[in-house]
């Protein structure tokens, strides 16, 4: 392969966000991957789904939405890959991105996003602050394999991921546990986020671990209001499908151009509402300053009955009941008498007379004339109406901004394969695939197959992207090294012919005697650059010949001969 492809190549073996970013195929590779590995498969003989056979996808959703909060861990350790350099990785990528626009749409790069991410100091939220010169985090994307083995981890109970590894786990899992096609799932991902659009019922849109409704993203609670937050205030720099992927940056797009026209259909409609009185009690639940401009009123035995709106959101935050949905005359009934009172609160708005406004205008919110209506009925009582009016519109319409429409479609094989099919012939579906689809060849690099891959992209990355195991050998002596490696436990992450990275192995302390020899040969090259490098393994036996000769053992079956000379040059023979 040539140069450009060996760098899209070894990228798939490392996945960082500067990797996806550069090759936005990589992300779709990454979820086939995860659809390969039998992890995902066996959650379907758990308990938990198997009761759901013959139920809803949006049921099994729903219940796979609380196994992968029980089972996942939100990881914002941006260390956990190690440290890099924005000098190095510019330099690595000048020839398909430009410096200018990199910082304009990644956070790592120097990227702030909108007024809001200012205010809220985003960049410190995340931990980015600190990494305010040359020196920057591996913000690397791991594998289900890699998320599971978190739980072998220091500090870690559970299996965890960054938001990318979390988005790719719930496209696959989606699919297989699920049982929704590929196709009606969309990825979303901007420059501080990466989140799915699952088009069941209304649309459903995945957050780190959690699900978001179109109920439940506008409810205007404080995790609702999160979950909004990298569509209401970030560009959308990838939006990846199973028939290709559009990119910011990029003319070219490879998905198709129906299918992404329906995606920008169906994600408007999420995230655009009707205003009912529901919807305004939402609006009023995350605006709590506005409260104080409204009451609510009740009947009791034919007498009206006002209580302040604030002071009714008080008892909604203890209840299990909400104000103006099915369960509000639940709510009331937990109000204490003494909060009602037989008269009008005066300079308050009566929710109920809102109502009957609002369906008699059959106001819209989102046109000047809707917010003209609304503005003259609440002008009397709410200061600075205008202002008002333009929150409430930006609450119950979000515009997200999404790559442009006017792209340049190439044509390419969509990734196709339905529910029905078992996870080996989905596997042979790929294989018959990678010919024809660059994505689905570069699945099988995310898998790490070293059976039917090129070992060079494996290697490189090997040797080159593993800063962890190089900073864990500290101060070790070469020799020192190989006996940590030798106390390790020596199973892989990964079953089969699949290797785990250096890097890996020295997070997880855990690794087949291959990996190890990998692990030991970034180490060398790290504290001995011109010492030449040579692993052969031959099946069971791993040497690796360097500044002496190493032997570990090994369960993977694989012969090769890999040679790394001091000046990173690799040779692979069989």
């Amino acid at each position: 392969m040539d140069s450009e492809d060996f760098e899209k190549y070894t990228s798939a073996i490392t996945l960082s966000d500067m990797e996806i970013f550069v090759f936005p195929e990589l992300m779709y590779s990454l979820v086939l991957a995860d659809i390969m590995s039998p992890i995902i498969w066996q959650w379907r003989e758990l308990d938990c789904f198997r009761k759901l056979e013959g139920k809803s996808s949006y049921k099994k959703l729903m219940r796979l939405k609380q196994f992968i909060m029980d089972e996942y861990e939100f990881n914002l350790d941006l260390e956990t890959w190690g440290l890099t350099s924005k000098a190095k990785e510019l330099k690595r990528f000048e020839k398909f991105v430009s410096a200018e626009d990199v910082a304009k749409s990644n956070a790592l790069f120097g990227y702030h996003g909108d007024q809001y991410y200012f205010d809220v100091d985003i960049r410190r939220h995340f931990g980015l602050d600190k990494y305010d010169s040359d020196i920057i985090p591996y913000w690397k994307t791991e594998t289900v394999e890699a998320m599971d083995a978190f739980r072998l981890k220091a500090g870690y109970s559970t299996a965890a991921g960054e938001c990318v590894s979390l988005a790719a786990l719930y496209v696959a899992a989606a699919f297989i546990v699920c049982q929704i096609p590929i196709e009606d799932i969309y990825m979303i991902l901007t420059p501080l986020h990466s989140q799915n659009f699952i088009d069941v019922q209304g649309g459903v849109l995945t957050n780190n671990r959690r699900l978001v409704t179109k109920t439940m993203w506008f409810n205007g609670t404080a995790i609702s209001d999160k979950a909004q937050r990298a569509l209401r205030n970030e560009n959308v720099t990838i939006v990846a499908h199973s028939s290709g992927h559009v990119h910011c940056m990029y003319d070219d797009a490879t998905i198709n151009r129906e299918t992404y026209q329906y995606f920008v259909r169906r994600l408007g409609s999420y995230l655009s509402t009707e205003l009912t009185l529901q919807v305004f009690a939402n609006f009023l639940r995350c605006h709590r300053d506005y409260q104080r401009y409204f009451q609510a009123c009740r009947d009791c035995r034919g007498q009206a009955q006002f209580i302040a709106a604030e002071v009714l959101f008080h008892y909604e935050h203890g209840s299990n009941y909400r104000i103006a949905d099915a369960t509000h005359q639940k709510l009331l009934t937990e109000v204490s008498e003494e909060d009602f009172v037989p008269y009008e609160l005066p300079g308050r708005i009566r929710c109920d007379k809102l109502e009957e406004f609002i369906a008699k205008e059959k106001l819209d919110v989102r046109d000047s004339r809707g917010k003209a209506a609304l503005m003259k009925f609440i002008e009397a009582v709410v200061p600075d109406a205008q202002r008002f009016v333009d929150e409430l519109a930006d609450f119950v319409h979000i515009e997200a901004k999404l790559p442009a429409l006017d792209k340049n479609y190439l044509s390419s094989k969509p990734i196709e394969f339905s529910v029905e099919r078992s996870r080996e012939q989905i596997i042979d579906y790929l294989q018959k695939t990678r010919r024809d689809s660059t994505t689905a060849d570069l699945a099988f690099y995310a898998y790490r197959d070293m059976e039917g891959c090129d070992w060079a992209p494996f290697v490189k990355a090997a040797v080159e992207r593993n800063p962890v195991s190089v900073q864990m050998a500290g101060s070790m002596s070469i020799d020192e090294v190989y006996g940590w490696l030798e106390k390790m436990k020596d199973i892989s992450i990964y079953d089969g012919a699949r290797l785990a990275q250096p890097d890996e192995v020295a997070n997880y302390k855990t690794g087949d005697g291959l990996e190890k020899a990998f692990l030991l040969a970034n180490v060398i090259r790290a504290k001995q650059s011109q010492t030449d490098i040579e692993i052969v393994a031959d099946a069971k036996d791993v040497i690796l010949q360097g500044p002496r000769e190493f032997r570990f053992r090994s369960g993977k079956k694989l012969k090769k001969q890999i040679s790394v000379g001091s000046d990173g040059a690799i040779s692979i023979t069989a």
